[in-house]
């Protein structure tokens, strides 16, 4: 993840796989809208970064979740339908006063952690931010600390292509 310590939103681009290997391939980005603020910006680095990376606009799939604790299910239909070379997941949680937020970070990282653990040939992308304040947020949703949608993009093509 984008920390004040490392930013991994840069990358090496002759690291990636070839355009005309990620020109064929789909990839869905399912989007929580709960701090849509933070969330839509890491959607746009993902969507951003897929296109530059040679993923063609009509083979990225969008699909928003009221929350980050729904990312799971609809990551886990994006799986069956077996058409999508890796599934990203976007998602902010905020720590607040009540330990909903352990709940919700433990939900998700879980749920997804599982999904990559299934017999199948998708992986699941983990691009949930989980901070203890709204700067952090910020400051990794296109801010200073870089934009971790980006990283979750490139880090699905690797994964895409990784046999």
């Amino acid at each position: 993840m984008a920390t004040q310590y490392q930013n991994l939103s840069s990358y090496d681009v002759a690291s990636m796989p070839l355009k005309d290997i990620v020109s064929v391939q789909r990839y869905a980005i399912v989007v929580a809208d709960w701090n849509a603020n933070i969330t839509h910006a890491l959607l746009e680095g993902a969507y951003t970064s897929l296109i530059e990376n040679g993923v063609l606009e009509h083979n990225i799939k969008v699909i928003h979740v009221p929350g980050a604790f729904e990312l799971t299910y609809a990551a886990k239909e994006c799986q069956k339908q077996k058409v999508f070379a890796a599934v990203i997941t976007l998602g902010c949680v905020i720590q607040g006063d009540t330990p909903h937020f352990d709940y919700v970070c433990q939900g998700v990282t879980q749920g997804i952690s599982i999904l990559n653990t299934k017999k199948s040939v998708t992986p699941v992308i983990f691009g949930v931010l989980t901070t203890l304040t709204m700067q952090q947020a910020l400051d990794r949703a296109g801010g200073k600390d870089g934009n971790k949608g980006v990283e979750a993009a490139i880090t699905a093509i690797k994964m895409a292509n990784i046999f």
